[in-house]
């Protein structure tokens, strides 16, 4: 029998889930400059945790970053061609 603790489901698309947040214990994350971004996706392929998103059902919609799941590893800023990602600490709580 598996048991999940519910607070680390959430949703992902159509029906399907994304379980263990793992978000929560980076020490930098990445901050995406809109005016450089061109939307190419080449930080959503080299991402480990599929931590980029973009709304399929808006044709208008960016990528962005889910900090949920965004391990803080730095890869999307070394592959970005545009060099429109940059890492920056996390403040401490």
């Amino acid at each position: 029998m598996i048991v999940m603790d519910i607070k680390w489901i959430s949703p992902l698309g159509d029906g399907g889930l994304y379980v263990l947040n793992t978000g929560k214990w980076r020490t930098f994350r990445p901050v995406i400059d809109k005016e450089k971004c061109t939307d190419c996706a080449t930080c959503a392929h080299y991402c480990p945790v599929q931590a980029m998103r973009k709304d399929l059902k808006d044709k208008d919609s960016r990528l962005y970053i889910d900090l949920s799941y965004c391990k803080g590893c730095g890869i999307c800023e070394v592959e970005c061609p545009r060099k429109a990602i940059t890492m920056v600490r996390e403040e401490v709580m």
